[in-house]
């Protein structure tokens, strides 16, 4: 078969599947069985493809027919212009987590605590945005960890970059301060989990998406506990569901934090709630 035939059965094949952009995804698929950038993958589709890589082709798009999603199958996701391993130990890096990024590149830190970590895509980009910058990552998950030290290590910021295995603050071994606090908790209320895609409710580690309450027992856990981790004149930001922005703000301030701000994303929902110490 040509590289279009392919591409035509898959894309017919992960309509049926209720796949949200299947042509898209077809597309990926093949670029990542045939090895080549997908933007080349339109100079060679017309050649023909070697049985052994057409069957390998078939087999994951058949996975993806079972929702699996892209980046599971081809064991990359790309964030912030660059290529994160991910796998199903850890969070899935999203858009939407960029607005927390270009918020926290707006003022400098030298210093940074990314609180469960995953993939490790928050620290190990902000590390990479200022090379003179040093972090701390804390998850309660172990396999998350080994995924975001062999990211540390690919981009190249691992001696920069410390991974503490545990529950938020109890994780970190030392007493220490850091310019800037970031986390992606999980923030999804348990009443909300059976509305999730096929790909995220099957494929996503659960620990990471929900709190199996109403979705604020990780900020409340999070912002009453930063006070001695904190520097002074340091910023604290976290990510959250589109809904949650006047509760995580309300929770900002009564710990006492200052010029506690709403960010919404690019569709124009709350994204990113940040405050600062009010100490220079």
């Amino acid at each position: 078969m040509r590289g279009t035939d392919l591409i035509v059965k898959a894309a017919r094949l992960l309509v049926e599947a209720g796949v949200s952009d299947p042509a898209r995804d077809a597309r990926k698929l093949l670029a990542h069985v045939l090895d080549i950038p997908a933007s080349r993958l339109t100079l060679v589709l017309p050649e023909p493809v070697g049985p052994d890589l057409a069957q390998a082709y078939e087999a994951l798009v058949a996975r993806r027919a079972q929702r699996e999603p892209v980046s599971h199958l081809i064991g990359q996701r790309d964030f912030y212009g660059r290529s994160f391993q991910v796998t199903p130990d850890v969070l899935d890096p999203r858009p939407e987590t960029e607005i927390l990024i270009e918020a926290a590149l707006a003022m400098p830190f030298a210093s940074v605590l990314d609180l469960g970590t995953g993939s490790g895509c928050i620290l190990l980009t902000l590390l990479s945005e200022r090379s003179g910058a040093v972090g701390v990552a804390t998850d309660l998950s172990e396999k998350a960890l080994d995924i975001a030290r062999q990211n540390a290590t690919a981009l190249g910021v691992k001696a920069r970059a410390e991974f503490q295995h545990g529950s938020w603050y109890g994780a970190l071994s030392d007493p220490m301060q850091f310019d800037l606090i970031v986390s992606n908790p999980p923030y999804i209320a348990l009443g909300e989990m059976a509305y999730l895609s096929p790909e995220v409710q099957g494929f996503e580690p659960r620990m990471a998406l929900t709190d199996e309450a109403d979705g604020l027992t990780a900020y409340r856990a999070l912002i009453a506990g930063h006070g001695p981790y904190l520097a002074p004149g340091g910023r604290m930001m976290v990510e959250i569901g589109p809904t949650q922005g006047p509760a995580v703000q309300s929770l900002m301030q009564q710990a006492g934090l200052c010029d506690v701000r709403i960010l919404p994303d690019l569709d124009g929902r709350d994204r990113v709630v940040l405050g600062h110490s009010g100490e220079n």
